[in-house]
């Protein structure tokens, strides 16, 4: 889950011999596609690239097994052993990152710099995170991807690098402004439109294939049926799995179109814990029967879509297997579900090795093996790479795993490698990124779909959409969450902004998620000077002082519009309000769009993905899948 899933989830962690070409550098730095040097691409190919794939559209291929198994054979043991992982590394540069970034990648990995990390480990892969300085802008990300191929092409016997990344969209994203930025997936699910999911990951695929990155671990294919969820929740499409399965299934199509690698995540199902694997080790108590028709059923749809790639989630599923391994080391779970039930011959990646969830049970020496025998192809993000590395190189060496197994993975990685194109063309140019990137074209796309996304919920007497001409003066408080990456933000400020642009005299009061009594005080005396309020709310609790925020914004008589911006469950626990909207997120896309709303000048269309429980009730539905009102 990188992400946050993070890393797929990796989304928290923290977690170079020099002898890198001289001509991979200048071609770092001058960020052309620069042809390879002459020894890179013998290296990269052993003159087989032209026989190694059939080329079918401009970015996917059929793979050659015969030509794959040959480079495979020709490999060392820890050329093989370095090919299974996928690993962070700091820094913009894969040459010559700063200082600070150094010292961090000697701290945590031994190495000096990527280049220096592909020499000395072989990584099949390296995973790109803003906090690990990989993203800085598309120039920069295209310039470090290709030091990156080159450092990898040039090592004998050299393969293509997987560039990933977690660019979700929502609230999880790597890749920020100027790249397009798109609504998240329940957003996505609100709107119900598989054309616009599509649409998402064809630009958004294109876009990270022009800045180098060909892996995405996205879709989000968990099934969210649990309103409490801490890791998951807006990141999926939903609570209904046949329209969850629609929209992931179109997204994979999309990005897989584009020449990106789409990844499903977190098999076999994260959508139903109120713990998070980062820091916990949830347990999912579904029967094998509900397991078949609720979370399996996005899976099958990314398989019959051609999915690259499948996560494993660090969860416990007593029904499918009972021995209290997480499913990332399961291989009832991995092998005889994933690939022999449901017939998926892809990648199988594992979510971050960095989250409590897999540490929990096996010291980090164990895990990457355990992984391997449960039927893992990639390894991600490791907490100590050369543990990790040198413990499936022992495993090799005592027999625990043979290298007849390891060859398994590395020739699904090499497939995927060459259905992507990587064998022909791995390199990202300025040229590429110019034309591509945060194109006006992608921006207004992105800006059309998110206006099919926001949902009104309740909207008592007309109260909205405001009037510009009665309600000029508007006063928007309410939450500021830290907004995901690459977006403006703080969101009160973003929407006071946009509502101005659309003739409104708007003014911003951030009054936080737990707004104090002196807080709420300045609120409503801001509130009595101002024609109509909008309150953001950030996932509302019984206990939660913004619930009193709103109330006595109510008292003042003036009209309230309450926005959601990230979880719809809001609406359950201000029972008062007379208008209320969900964005589902709060990236500047999705505000702009809500602020449209609310200046009536789109028409709102989103419908709810998930059902809304009663506060006091949780077993009645306050409001059901499907329930959207209009104007």
């Amino acid at each position: 889950m990188h992400d946050s899933s993070t890393g797929s989830d990796t989304s928290t962690g923290s977690t170079r011999n020099t002898g890198e070409a001289g001509n991979a550098g200048n071609a770092e730095r001058s960020g052309s596609a620069a042809r390879p040097s002459r020894r890179a691409v013998l290296a990269a190919t052993a003159g087989l690239t032209a026989a190694l794939t059939v080329p079918t559209t401009a970015h996917a291929a059929v793979p050659d097994d015969r030509r794959l198994r040959a480079l495979i054979s020709r490999m060392t043991l820890e050329e093989k052993v370095g090919q299974l992982f996928v690993t962070r590394v700091y820094g913009h540069s894969a040459t010559a990152p700063d200082q600070a970034d150094i010292d961090a990648n000697l701290k945590e990995i031994g190495v000096r710099t990527a280049a220096e990390l592909i020499e000395k480990y072989r990584v099949g892969g390296i995973i790109y995170f803003a906090w690990a300085h990989n993203t800085r802008d598309p120039h920069q990300i295209a310039d470090l991807s290709n030091g990156i191929q080159r450092a990898s092409l040039d090592q004998p016997r050299g393969l293509p690098m997987l560039i990933a990344t977690d660019q979700e969209h929502g609230a999880v994203c790597r890749i920020g402004k100027p790249a397009t930025l798109f609504p998240g997936a329940m957003a996505i699910g609100a709107g119900r439109s598989r054309s616009d999911a599509r649409t998402l990951g064809r630009i958004s695929g294109a876009e990270l294939r022009a800045m180098g990155v060909n892996q995405d671990y996205s879709p989000d294919a968990d099934v969210n049926v649990n309103p409490a969820n801490p890791v998951i929740g807006v990141r999926s499409f939903g609570a209904d799995p046949d329209a969850v399965a629609a929209l992931v299934a179109a997204e994979v199509k999309g990005y897989q179109g584009a020449g990106v690698a789409a990844t499903a995540k977190h098999f076999p199902g994260h959508g139903d814990t109120a713990v998070d694997s980062h820091y916990g080790f949830p347990v999912i108590t579904h029967s094998r029967a509900l397991w078949e028709e609720l979370d399996a059923v996005p899976f099958r749809a990314a398989i019959a879509a051609g999915i690259d790639s499948i996560m494993t989630a660090h969860i416990q599923f007593p029904a499918l297997d009972d021995s209290g391994d997480p499913a990332t080391l399961s291989r009832p779970i991995l092998t005889g579900i994933l690939r022999e039930e449901l017939g998926y011959d892809g990648v199988v990646i594992t979510d971050s090795l960095g989250m409590q969830g897999v540490r929990t049970k096996y010291g980090d020496d164990r895990v990457p093996v355990l992984a391997l025998r449960a039927g893992v192809d990639q390894l991600l993000n490791p907490p100590s790479l050369d543990v990790a590395w040198h413990a499936v190189l022992k495993a090799v060496q005592d027999g625990e795993l043979t290298e007849a197994r390891l060859d398994e993975s590395i020739l699904r990685i090499l497939r995927l490698k060459a259905r992507r194109g990587l064998f022909d063309h791995p390199w990202a140019s300025h040229a590429r990124v110019d034309r591509t990137v945060g194109t006006k074209a992608h921006l207004a796309t992105a800006d059309r779909i998110a206006e099919r996304t926001t949902t009104l919920l309740v909207n008592e007497d007309g109260t909205l959409p405001f009037d510009r001409r009665a309600q000029r003066r508007l006063l928007v408080v309410g939450a500021d969450p830290a907004s995901p990456s690459g977006t403006t933000g703080p969101p009160t400020g973003v929407l006071a902004a946009a509502l101005t642009d659309l003739g409104f005299t708007a003014t911003a009061l951030p009054t936080g998620t737990a707004p104090s009594a002196a807080t709420i005080d300045k609120a409503v005396t801001a509130a009595r000077e101002a024609d109509a309020v909008v309150v953001a709310t950030y996932n509302v609790t019984a206990s939660s002082t913004q619930r009193t925020l709103v109330d006595r914004l109510l008292a003042t008589g003036r009209p309230v519009a309450v926005l959601a911006l990230r979880n719809p469950y809001d609406v359950a626990h201000v029972p008062s309000v007379r208008a209320c909207l969900s964005s589902y997120c709060w990236t500047d896309v999705e505000l702009r769009a809500a602020a449209r709303v609310i200046a009536g000048r789109v028409t709102p269309r989103g419908k709810l993905p998930v059902p809304v429980q009663r506060a006091d009730d949780p077993k009645q539905v306050l409001y059901p899948i499907g329930h959207g009102l209009t104007y």
